[in-house]
Order: structure tokens, then C-alpha cells, then sequence
């Protein structure tokens, strides 16, 4: 792609999430290989994973005052109109200052106010969707946007303008490439006899999955089952105690490529960028969407991927009754597996960060 020495800037806006984060992250990686000198601003929360992680990447970061709505009674409540007003304030100046020609959204409700200022100020606005049932942000923005990226097929019904609607997938980070799996299972020191068992109830840990596992680790070691184990920093001092020479505990996992690499079988959340990256890598997998995300967004993932012979699902109230059962028999069923992994490739799309970023430079370039 030929570009000129004009000076490209592109403004990202979601967070609060991983899940809204790392694929426009994925996205900026994508720009910037292919504009060097491409100047990207992202806009999220001080109080959110944001604020971290994007400047310890290297990228410019700008906050604004919004906050989520709580579905309980609280102060915050009360205040989320005025935060709403002065955030709206603070992203029309942000947008005004760094002039971007193209404004991308990956969702949350920091999305909304940082988009908006960038319509206001004539930006080109491209929306990521990366959940089978769109959040209220995408939909509310959607009448703003040249394009709006989905990850699920089934997303396309909830949006109004058809025309707009691109399958292209969830954008993950060109780090993830798998490795080996005999290199995986060293740096956990793990058997490569044994079938492995990936646990992952994100950064904070899922409470019912830990539960869950902590009663049928007896089982799942009888049954030469090893596991690595991501509790969560919530609840790793809970389970540290269950560490063994075939039961790994992790609070949590910085290298994911050596873990996904690792295992045969994942158990798992159904937020959209574990998906995201199951699809990619083809990760057989067990998902227990969290009963607690708004609009039950993980249940409608998992359940896209569940019709498609691409994962198996498990309400999170049927933990007790269907886990252990599934586990060992999935696991040991090596046609099974295959069906899991292939079906999962089908609906996998690895180029999704880079022909969203060939879009976003396009539409930059004609400004």
C-alpha cells in the first residue's frame, strides 16, 4: 500500500476490557507496520486496564471522565449524566487537538462519548464488534460509522444499515502465533504423556470455574489429566494450595502462545477475544459464559460457536453437574478433538487486524 509523507492519525476509542481492548490494539499494530510514522491516539478510563497497558506499549493515551452504568442503586448512578456531558466536552477537545482522519471504536461505554467528538469533527469512524449479541455502544454509534467490523455472523441482524456490516472478524495481536506444543509443555514443566487441561477464567479469575475445578482435580489427575491453571488474581491465594507436580496454578498467564500450545482441551470464559483467539488457533474448548456480563453477550458467543460444532457449551449453573463428565470424555477423544479444532478453524479469521487496518488507511488516504 503506497502511501505519501502526509502525517496519518489514527484515534482509537474502548477499553474497560480486554475483550474491547486487545483488538484494536491489534489493530494499531497493523497500521503502524504498515505507516511507520503513523501517529495513533487511544482514548479510555484512568481507572481501567486502558491506562496501563497502552502507554507500556508505546502508544499516546488520553482519558476522559465516563463511567459504566451499575445495574445496582448507586452515587455513581446519580452522576452518570454529568460524567456523560463533561466526557462528550473532553473528547470534542481531544478530537480537535490530534486531528484524526480516522476514529476506530472497539467498544465500552468509553466508545460512546470518544467516537462521538470524533463525528463531530469529521473523522472517519470504523466500529469493532467483537460479541454475537452487539453492545448498546455499537448500536448507538453505529448511524456514525463508515464501517462496522463484526466477529459473529449472527451480529448482523441486530444492526440497522446492512450496507455497513463487514464479517470480518475479531482482530487479534500478531504476537499470538502458537509454538511448538512439546516447547510449550516445557515451560511448564509438564509431561508430554499426559493429556493437558487449560483453565482460564480471566485476568481476575471466574469464581464459579475455580470452584468447580478445585472439586474434580482428584478425578482429573486419576485420570492422568495435567493442568495449568489460571485462578485469577481474585483467587490464586484461595487455590494455591492444590499446586502439584501435575496441577500448575497461575494467577495469571503472560504468555498465552505457550499455553494454548500446551493444552489439548481449554476451559474457559466465552468473552469474545478468548474466542477470538480459540478460532484463530483452533482450541478445543469448553465454555462457561459468564451469567454476569451485560446483555448475556457471553452466552450468545458461546452459543454461536456451540451450533457450529466449534466448542461445547456449559451454562455456568450446570457446572457441577456436566463438567467433570465432559472434560475427561473430550479429552480423551481424539475424534473429537480433531472435529473441535477443525470446525473451530472454519470459523477462525487471522487477517481480520490487517484488512481492518488496510481499511482504516484507505479511508485516511482519501481525507
Amino acid at each position: 500500500m503506497m502511501v505519501s509523507n502526509k502525517t496519518y492519525r489514527f484515534l482509537f476509542a474502548g477499553g474497560g476490557t480486554g475483550g474491547h481492548l486487545y483488538p484494536a490494539v491489534a489493530v494499531a499494530e497493523q497500521i503502524k507496520i504498515k505507516i511507520p510514522n503513523a501517529q495513533i491516539l487511544f482514548v479510555g478510563t484512568k481507572s481501567k486496564i486502558e491506562s496501563k497497558v497502552i502507554p507500556e506499549l508505546g502508544y499516546k493515551f488520553k482519558s476522559i471522565w465516563i463511567k459504566g452504568f451499575s445495574r445496582e442503586i448507586t452515587l455513581e448512578n446519580f452522576l452518570f449524566p454529568l460524567k456523560l456531558i463533561v466526557s462528550v466536552v473532553q473528547s470534542i477537545f481531544i478530537n480537535l487537538i490530534f486531528k484524526p482522519q480516522v476514529a476506530i471504536g472497539s467498544g465500552g461505554y468509553v466508545a460512546g462519548p470518544a467516537i462521538f467528538g470524533s463525528s463531530i469533527t469529521g473523522a472517519k469512524i470504523i466500529l469493532l464488534e467483537q460479541n454475537s449479541y452487539p453492545g448498546v455502544t455499537s448500536k448507538l454509534l453505529e448511524r456514525f460509522a463508515k464501517e462496522v467490523h463484526i466477529s459473529f455472523e449472527d451480529s448482523r441482524r441486530y444492526f440497522k444499515k446492512k450496507e455497513k456490516i463487514f464479517f470480518t472478524g475479531n482482530p487479534v495481536r500478531k504476537d499470538l502465533g502458537s509454538v511448538n506444543k512439546s516447547d510449550g509443555l516445557k515451560a511448564y514443566s509438564l509431561s508430554d504423556s499426559k493429556k493437558t487441561l487449560l483453565i482460564l477464567g480471566g485476568s481476575l479469575g471466574a469464581g464459579s470455574i475455580n470452584e468447580a475445578v478445585a472439586g474434580l482435580l482428584k478425578v482429573l489427575t486419576e485420570n492422568n489429566v495435567q493442568v495449568i491453571w489460571q485462578t485469577g488474581k481474585n483467587y490464586y491465594d484461595k487455590y494455591k494450595v492444590y499446586k502439584s507436580n501435575n496441577v500448575l496454578i497461575i494467577p495469571f498467564i503472560d504468555k498465552m502462545d505457550l499455553a494454548y500450545s500446551a493444552c489439548d482441551l481449554m476451559l474457559a470464559r466465552a468473552g469474545a477475544t478468548t474466542i477470538a483467539e480459540l478460532l484463530v488457533l483452533g482450541i478445543p474448548s469448553i465454555l462457561v459464559p459468564s451469567p454476569n456480563v451485560a446483555e448475556n453477550h457471553q452466552y450468545y458467543n458461546a452459543k454461536s460457536l456451540s451450533e457450529k460444532g466449534a466448542a461445547i457449551l456449559i451454562e455456568d449453573k450446570n457446572l457441577s453437574n456436566r463438567l467433570s463428565e465432559e472434560i475427561i470424555s473430550i479429552i480423551f477423544d481424539k475424534e473429537k478433538l480433531v472435529q473441535l479444532k477443525t470446525n473451530a478453524l472454519l470459523l477462525g479469521k487471522p487477517d481480520a487486524a490487517e484488512e481492518i487496518a488496510s481499511r482504516a488507511i484507505k479511508y485516511a488516504l482519501a481525507v
